[in-house]
């Protein structure tokens, strides 16, 4: 019985591990932040999207510079994760949809799926191989950010593509007045 109860515990922090390199990933490309990126793939990582096919470094390369010419901010969220786990080995689909907010103040959509070969090597899993699936995109109308007209709306931090996010301020504390509009 134990040995079972071990067995999934373990499978299901493999599971979680996948899960957090995966973020690294996303948060890495929105944040511009190259440790993070290169930390979901292993060294020797193969990767193919869109036009790329290449090293998980030289797709950095390739991609940063297009995202900063022409896009203010991204967001790659993730959304179903299927994870099948064959020891050392994991083949994952990841669904997610990309929003990118462009110089030109036009907004793009795009979806698809990541789909992955992830390998624990010295107890560490990454990905080692990564084909992106892009299956739609659309430009819906763009309109300004909600609430940009409140006066000390960024005394907590703006959104940067920089270790100058507010998500990696530790403590994270809030600098605005109290402030309740629904009372009067």
């Amino acid at each position: 019985m134990a040995s079972d109860r071990d067995a999934r515990i373990d499978a299901m922090l493999d599971r979680e591990a996948i899960r957090d390199a995966l973020s690294r990933f996303s948060r890495g490309m929105d944040r511009f932040d190259r440790e993070a990126y290169l930390s979901a793939f292993h060294d020797d990582a193969e990767m193919a999207a869109g036009p790329f096919v290449g090293s998980a470094r030289d797709c950095w390369d390739w991609a940063v510079p297009m995202h900063e010419e022409g896009q203010l901010l991204t967001h790659h969220s993730l959304l179903n994760i299927t994870i099948d786990l064959d020891g050392d080995t994991a083949h994952t689909e990841t669904y997610y949809m990309f929003v990118a907010r462009n110089r030109d103040e036009t907004v793009v959509l795009a979806g698809g799926r990541y789909v992955d070969r992830f390998e624990k090597r010295n107890g560490d899993w990454r990905i080692a191989l990564r084909t992106n699936i892009i299956e739609w995109a659309t430009m819906p109308p763009a309109i300004p950010p909600p609430f940009s007209e409140v006066a000390d709306i960024a005394l907590n931090g703006v959104s940067s593509r920089s270790k100058d996010d507010p998500s990696y301020l530790r403590p994270l504390v809030n600098r605005r007045a109290p402030n309740n509009p629904g009372k009067g």
